[in-house]
């Protein structure tokens, strides 16, 4: 009976090690630029008040996206996106608004408008991807 206690220990002993291991390895990968799949980050933002009661604001984010998906914006934060709603320019089904707020498209789908009960309306075009 001992015996088997000791193998169940050294097994799960070495399942450890091995998670751990591979934990490390995930992390060294994310620590030298690397994201995970499905997440976002933003990398540049820049923010012009020169217009009285008007911000405009130019957001770049880096995604690393699962197959079929492509980057997209879920509450107001950079997110992956099924690639259909991108293509077909269908924004709101990718849930771009804040919760309270309600997503219309522009009238030729080059963007979408988030409008706040209070009447502040919030307008996103997304810039066209550069050929690679």
């Amino acid at each position: 009976m001992q015996s088997g206690v000791k193998t169940l220990s050294a097994g799960g002993g070495a399942s450890l090690c091995c998670l751990l291991l591979l934990w490390l390895i995930y992390s060294h990968l994310l620590r030298e630029g690397q994201l995970a799949v499905g997440t976002c980050e933003i990398v540049m933002l820049n923010r012009d008040n020169s217009v009285p009661r008007r911000t405009i604001a130019r957001q770049t984010a880096r995604c690393a996206c699962r197959r079929g998906q492509i980057a997209g914006t879920t509450r107001a934060r950079p997110a992956c996106v099924d690639a259909r709603i991108v293509r077909s320019r269908q924004w709101c089904e990718m849930v771009p608004c804040l919760e309270g707020e309600l997503c219309s498209l522009l009238f030729n789908r080059s963007g979408w408008t988030c409008t706040k009960g209070s009447g502040r309306i919030k307008t996103v075009t997304p810039l066209p991807k550069e050929p690679s």
